[in-house]
């Protein structure tokens, strides 16, 4: 009976990941309903303000779902948000038991839905595959929680952990398959963030090859020194320039010409440098509850010294750059002792074609 839970969970999280870098701010739901061994009913939540995933499935199971079993990936709402409470469809269903892998962090509802169930005589389970249910919404969770996006650097660098030579030259240090999985992966986040630096030294477009999803660009920019005419403005999608308030550096008239182009999202400063911990909960107030971080080494460093970064994922290029004053992938301060260093959780290997990428949590 529990393995015919997990593998009927384990649908209903693959139906989830469907979605996958379209439901923010909302997390991530897949559900199915299950009688006589049958599945009668699926869905997933598609988009922030479309139905949830539990209505699809019983929506499609009809009349069926009486006496069914849902099986449901996050515990059902209880509360009016940009739809109904699922809770209510769930209750006129008349299903005799739900399974749901994880309860909802979000604190307007955190155990209301699953108390508004066992008040209405219908069976609970929780906690089926919650790891790895936990795991596909980590962004969802910390977001609710700590009102923070989920922070991945993303980093392409030579055997020395270099990106780019003395000279600036970065094309390319890694292979053409690392290069397209780096480009899928964009599709899975709400934001690309680079720096300035890597705007005014590479000119990158930021798109997405393999994906529906076009994520934001953000550019990390304290002087507003993008030029109007960069490639990262080809394409119709979002772009933010995060930036300090108006001072010394910045020009009316740049400022003028790119608040055209994009959206001017003032932070905080820090030591005379943009507040990236200000930036953060600032872009969570616009709904990015994910950004995949692509450089440079100054921009990357300083998250790692901000304590913002939440996971990383390095290919590794078996090539030799040399130099000192080649750009290494990670800057800033840096710790003063090696037992301080950052050392990797749940850390994951493959090769990819001749690179290595290390994928791990911070």
């Amino acid at each position: 009976m529990k393995n015919s839970r997990i593998y009927y969970m384990d649908i209903a999280r693959k139906l989830a990941l469907k979605a996958r870098g379209r439901t923010s701010p909302n997390p991530m739901v897949g559900a199915v309903v299950v009688k006589a061994g049958r599945i009668i009913g699926r869905g997933y939540h598609e988009k922030a303000g479309l139905p949830h995933a539990e209505v699809i499935a019983l929506t499609q199971a009809g009349k069926d779902s009486k006496g069914a079993t849902l099986y449901v990936t996050l515990e059902p709402c209880a509360h009016f948000g940009q739809t109904p409470p699922c809770t209510d469809v769930i209750i006129k269903s008349k299903v005799k038991e739900v399974i749901i892998g994880m309860v909802d962090p979000n604190p307007l509802n955190n155990g209301r839905g699953i108390k508004m169930l066992l008040d209405n005589k219908i069976k609970v389970e929780l906690g089926v595959l919650e790891e790895e249910l936990r795991a596909m919404n980590e962004p969802f969770i910390k977001y609710i929680v700590k009102k923070m996006p989920f922070v991945t650097v993303k980093i392409a660098e030579s055997l020395d952990g270099k990106i780019a030579t003395h000279t600036g030259d970065s094309k390319w240090i890694t292979s053409d398959i690392s290069r397209g999985y780096a480009h899928r992966l964009r599709g899975n986040y709400d934001a690309v963030m680079v720096g300035v630096n890597t705007v005014l030294r590479d000119n990158p477009k930021l798109d997405a090859w393999f994906s529906r999803n076009n994520p934001v660009k953000i550019i990390v920019d304290s002087q507003l020194s993008t030029p109007p005419n960069a490639n990262l403005f080809s394409q119709n999608n979002k772009t933010v320039l995060v930036t300090l308030p108006i001072g010394p550096g910045q020009t009316t008239e740049n400022r003028a010409l790119l608040s055209q182009k994009a959206r001017i999202l003032e932070v905080k400063e820090r030591a005379g440098q943009i507040n990236l911990s200000d930036a953060m909960k600032k872009l969570a107030r616009l709904g990015i509850i994910n950004v995949l971080v692509e450089g440079g080494g100054t921009l990357v460093g300083s998250l790692f010294d901000e304590g913002l970064v939440d996971k990383v994922i390095f290919f590794i290029s078996p090539k030799i750059v040399g130099g000192k004053e080649a750009i290494s992938s990670v800057m800033g301060k840096g710790v003063s002792r090696i037992d301080k260093a950052i050392k990797l959780r749940k850390l994951r290997l493959r090769r990819m074609a001749e690179d290595i990428l290390v994928e791990g949590y911070v």
